[in-house]
C-alpha cells in the first residue's frame, strides 16, 4: 500500500470529506485541521491565523506577496508559516501511513516513492450546491465564493511551489467527485493506494 495519501481539492468538491473517509476505512491518521494545531505549535502563530494564511494567498493577485511585511531575517509571516508547515508535513510522513489534506503536501512529498497524490474536482454547479448545503448561504454568491477561494489557493500554491495547482501532471490521480460521487472517489483512492477496505 502507498504509505501517504495527499488530497488536494477545489473548494466545495468534497475533498476533505473524501480524505477523512479514506483514512477511516484504511484506519490510518487523518490530518487537516489537526495540521493547523501542529503548525501553530511549530511557528508560534495563532491557530486562527494559520487556518487562513497557510493555504490561501493574502489577496487575489500575485502582487500581494510583494507587499507583505518582512522581519530582519527577510522573512514574512507567510514564509515562516510555510517553513513550519513543511517541517510538520515531512515529519508526519516519516511517522507512518496517513492522509494529508491540502497545504501543498503533494509538492512537499513529491520525492517520496510511497506517496499517492490526488486532486478532487467537480463542476461549478455541484460545488455551489454543496457549499450552500454544507456551510449555508452568505451575502456572497456561491459561485463567487468558489472562484475567490480557488484563486487564492492557486496563487498560494504557485508562490511557494512554482507549480500549477490542479495541473494533471502534478498528481497521480484526478477525480471528479460530482460525476462519480464522494463514495466512489473514496473507493478509487483506496484501490489506487493498494489498500484493502473490505
Amino acid at each position: 500500500m502507498e504509505k501517504i495519501i495527499t488530497i488536494s481539492r477545489q473548494f466545495g468538491s468534497g475533498g476533505r470529506t473524501v480524505g477523512k473517509m479514506v483514512a477511516e476505512k484504511l484506519e490510518i491518521p487523518y490530518y487537516d485541521k489537526e495540521l493547523i494545531e501542529k503548525i501553530a505549535e511549530e511557528s508560534g502563530y495563532a491557530k486562527e491565523y494559520i487556518s487562513e494564511e497557510s493555504e490561501y494567498a493574502p489577496g487575489i493577485t500575485g502582487f500581494t506577496y510583494g507587499f507583505l511585511g518582512r522581519g530582519s531575517d527577510g522573512l514574512s509571516n507567510a514564509d515562516r508559516i510555510w517553513f513550519a508547515q513543511k517541517k510538520v508535513i515531512l515529519e508526519l510522513a516519516e511517522n507512518g501511513p496517513c492522509v494529508i489534506v491540502g497545504r501543498c503536501a503533494d509538492y512537499l512529498l513529491k520525492d517520496r516513492e510511497d506517496c499517492l497524490n490526488v486532486f478532487i474536482h467537480a463542476s461549478t454547479e455541484f460545488r455551489a450546491d454543496r457549499i450552500v448545503s454544507q456551510y449555508g448561504e452568505t451575502s456572497v454568491h456561491p459561485e463567487k465564493r468558489l472562484k475567490e477561494k480557488d484563486k487564492k489557493r492557486k496563487l498560494n500554491y504557485k508562490y511557494f511551489t512554482e507549480q500549477e495547482w490542479g495541473k494533471m501532471s502534478n498528481y497521480h490521480l484526478s477525480i471528479d467527485s460530482g460525476k462519480l460521487s464522494i463514495e466512489k472517489a473514496v473507493d478509487i483512492i483506496i484501490n489506487a493506494a493498494g489498500g484493502n477496505h473490505e
